[in-house]
């Protein structure tokens, strides 16, 4: 599947942002009215821990929303790695809406930096692999689309993006069906053209969705013997991806068994959100 592009997300970055600003402002920053309307200010905003920047469009939409008279000049942009008290971005314009928006803004941006970060992490721990790592559905419900662009500005790729671009035949929907062959089947005929990806939990399984046409195979936990035989069984037919209890001690060994993907949850919903912080000159 194809990864996020910034320009796709124009109307959802308006959207999420027009969100945020409704939980936080609601019917006006009544802390700001103590600064005088006229009072101009501006800020500069750094990291206080190293990280991989994303989610750029995300605080320019805040401010655009918010006040456009509010200029943003950025130092860094999205996928950069940055240091401690690195500055990030500077801001200029009227004092009450620097620091109203300042809490949307940030929230936005440790946010989607610390998907960034993580998902860099785990890519540098395959670097000189072939392996590409893939995103999952475990994603903060309302920001799916922010955090799967988040994790390609860190270097790794989008799964799929939901239930509707791709078809992810599991054990459920396989005792449904009947069986690994007669599910591949349906889903060739529901909609021609689709990925189809089928988990199994056996080399017997894999050999089942080979035989079926499937184009992506998800190896559910398998050993690392059994996952290096699986790649030597499908010699290219199919693509294989490595999915289920993977963490930093267990994905390197994965990766070198061949598999041409391996899905990490962790990216997007094990994160903690980069440290920022916004000083404020008058």
């Amino acid at each position: 599947m194809p990864n996020l592009r910034l320009a796709d997300l124009t109307a959802e970055i308006e959207a999420n942002v027009r969100r945020a600003l409704l939980e936080d402002v609601g019917s006006g920053d009544i802390t700001a009215q103590l600064i005088p309307a006229e009072r101009l200010a501006k800020a500069t905003i750094i990291t206080r821990e190293p990280a991989v920047i994303a989610g750029t469009s995300w605080v320019d939409g805040v401010f655009r929303q918010l006040d456009p008279r509010v200029a943003v000049h950025w130092q860094v942009g999205d996928g950069e790695r940055v240091s401690p008290n690195q500055p990030l971005f500077h801001l200029e314009g009227p004092a009450r809406s620097l620091l109203t928006g300042e809490r949307s803004a940030l929230n936005f941006l440790q946010m989607l930096s610390a998907v960034a970060t993580r998902a860099r992490h785990f890519v540098d721990l395959v670097a000189d692999t072939q392996v590409k790592l893939l995103d999952t559905r475990k994603t903060l419900p309302g920001l799916r689309l922010a955090q799967k662009y988040a994790v390609t500005c860190g270097g790794a790729h989008n799964h799929r993006i939901g239930l509707y671009d791709a078809f992810l035949i599991k054990e459920n929907h396989i005792a449904a069906c009947g069986g690994i062959a007669q599910a591949i089947s349906a889903a060739h005929r529901i909609a021609p053209g689709k990925p189809v990806e089928v988990e199994v939990e056996s080399l017997e399984e894999l050999q089942e969705a080979l035989h079926a046409g499937a184009d992506i195979i998800m190896l559910d936990e398998l050993s690392l013997t059994d996952m290096a035989e699986g790649v030597r069984l499908t010699a290219g037919r199919a693509k294989l991806e490595a999915s289920g209890g993977i963490n930093e001690q267990t994905l390197r060994t994965i990766a070198e068994t061949g598999v041409d993907y391996i899905s990490i949850g962790a990216m997007t919903k094990e994160i903690k959100a980069v440290d920022l912080s916004m000083r404020l000159s008058l």
